[in-house]
């Protein structure tokens, strides 16, 4: 099963950019499988309609503000754009009009959902906040454990 994971995020926003450092800490210590890809997905939309198409298996990591403590890691494996928390951050409109248009044209990969909780609202910046960031490597491992176990 082809497999990519798709970090999802604004590094311009602190903690709204955390599925982009987690997509660039898979890359940088290379613990998936050789043949998973990983893509800093920026803000999701439909530029990325090509890999939703091109892979069996999508798994995106993002933000959520649900009112958890921040670093909270949640996984889903939501079947419509419905099923997708309400509370995904600033870009979550385009990335569920992503997956109601990958329905129409029957074309949709399995979608993985590991979700990290953030405090709203963020500031302008670059660097994480000491909770988000803490969580960053253990996201990556509930990736690679979830591959591991036959994903």
């Amino acid at each position: 099963m082809s497999t990519i994971v798709i970090g999802i995020g604004n590094l311009l926003m602190t903690d709204e950019g955390v599925g982009v450092h987690v997509a660039r800490w898979l890359t940088d210590h290379r613990v998936l499988p050789e043949e998973v890809d990983v893509l800093d997905g920026g803000t999701g939309g439909f530029h990325l309609m090509g890999h939703f198409q091109n892979y069996d298996r999508v798994i995106l990591v993002d933000a959520t503000a649900d009112g958890q403590n921040p670093g909270t890691i949640t996984q889903l494996q939501p079947r419509y754009a419905s099923d997708y928390p309400q509370t995904l951050t600033a870009h979550d409109i385009g990335l569920k009009d992503l997956i109601e248009a990958m329905y129409l044209l029957d074309s949709k990969p399995e979608i993985i959902l590991f979700t990290i909780s953030i405090r709203m609202p963020v500031d302008f910046g670059v660097e994480l906040s000491a909770d988000v960031a803490a969580c960053v490597p253990r996201v990556a491992e509930a990736v690679r454990t979830y591959l591991a176990a036959g994903g």
